[in-house]
């Protein structure tokens, strides 16, 4: 679903589609990322946010029972800035490696997306 595309990100190829409240995709998908790129030979927490980036704007993402696989559902104001005119679109999405994931959500503030200025 993801592959290596920089020293902080993965990129990926998922379906963008609108969302009333924060950003989600497939709960199962959710787990197995998380699992396989944000884990270590330890216990690993399946249930903290991924960070992706969508055009400029970084947000974290939860998983979703509701959410379609190979789906990435975000607010409207998201899929504006992204320019995606016709969801659900197949989209490039990119995915903050951990280390980087977790800078931008130090930074991130209660409305539940990372600031601009964080990035």
């Amino acid at each position: 679903m993801f592959e290596q595309f920089s020293r902080g990100y993965y990129l990926g190829r998922l379906y963008v589609e609108p969302r009333d409240g924060g950003a989600a995709m497939c709960r199962d998908q959710h787990e197995r990322v998380n699992q396989r790129l944000y884990g270590d030979e330890g216990v690993t927490r399946t249930d903290l946010p991924l960070v992706m980036k969508l055009g400029r704007r970084h947000f974290p993402v939860r998983g979703d029972e509701e959410v379609p696989a190979d789906t990435l559902a975000v607010p409207r104001e998201v899929l504006a800035d992204a320019d995606i005119r016709n969801p659900p679109s197949l989209s490039e999405v990119f995915l903050a490696k951990a280390d980087h994931a977790a800078q931008l959500l130090s930074v991130a503030d209660a409305s539940d997306a990372v600031p601009d200025s964080a990035v």
